[in-house]
C-alpha cells in the first residue's frame, strides 16, 4: 500500500493549529459540546463523492446554504460557537479548523488521539444536499453512501457509526429523541456494544 500524502503547511500554520487546538479544547469542556463538534466534522467530510471529487470537509459548513440542508438542522449553533476562536486565526482554513474541532471532541471525551492532517483548501460553493445517510433507511442506502459515494468499506461504516457513542438526538433536529448512550459525554463503545446486544 502506498503511504500517503499529505498537503505542507507552514511552521507559523502549524504554531497556529496548536494554538487552536488548546482554545477548542477549552471551549468544548467549557461547553460540553464535543458532540456537536463530532457532528459539524463528520456532516462536513461526509458529503465526499469519490466519482466527482467533489464534497468533503472544504469548510463550506459556514455557508447558509449547507446550513440550511435538512441533515444540518442544529449546525449553525456550533459554527456560532466555533467563530470567535476561528477568528483569532485568519490563517487557518475553515476547513482545517472544523475537522479539528472534531479531532479534539473525540479526544477531550476520552476517546484516542486521532492523528490532525493540516492543509485542506476552503471552497466556496458548498455540496449538493442529499449525500449524508438518512437515519430513516436501511443498510442497503448506508452502503449506497459509504461504498459507491465515499468509496469506504463496510469496517469504516462500523467506525464512523461509533461516533454515536457521543451525543443525543433532537427531535427538531432529526426527528428522533434521545441519547444514544447512558453518558452521552463519554467517547466508548457502549454504543457498538448496545447494537450488538
Amino acid at each position: 500500500m502506498a503511504a500517503k500524502c499529505y498537503p505542507t503547511v507552514s511552521d507559523e500554520y502549524l504554531a497556529a493549529v496548536a494554538k487552536a487546538r488548546r482554545k477548542l479544547r477549552g471551549l468544548i469542556a467549557e461547553k460540553n459540546c464535543a458532540p456537536l463538534m463530532l457532528r459539524l466534522a463528520w456532516h462536513s467530510a461526509g458529503t465526499f463523492d469519490v466519482a466527482t471529487k467533489t464534497g468533503g470537509p472544504f469548510g463550506t459548513m459556514k455557508c447558509p446554504a449547507e446550513l440550511a440542508h435538512g441533515a444540518n438542522a442544529g449546525l449553525d449553533i456550533a459554527v456560532r460557537l466555533l467563530e470567535p476562536i476561528k477568528e483569532q486565526f485568519p490563517i487557518l482554513s475553515y476547513a482545517d479548523f472544523y475537522q479539528l474541532a472534531g479531532v479534539v471532541a473525540v479526544e477531550v471525551t476520552g476517546g484516542p488521539e486521532v492523528p490532525f492532517h493540516p492543509g485542506r483548501q476552503d471552497k466556496p460553493e458548498p455540496p449538493p444536499e442529499g449525500r449524508l445517510p438518512d437515519a430513516t433507511q436501511g443498510s442497503d442506502h448506508l452502503r449506497q453512501v459509504f461504498s459507491t459515494q465515499m468509496g469506504l468499506s463496510d469496517q469504516d461504516i462500523v467506525a464512523l457509526s461509533g461516533g454515536h457513542t457521543l451525543g443525543r438526538c433532537h427531535k427538531e433536529r432529526s426527528g428522533f429523541e434521545g441519547a444514544w448512550t447512558a453518558n452521552p459525554l463519554i467517547f466508548d463503545n457502549s454504543y457498538f456494544t448496545y447494537v450488538i446486544y
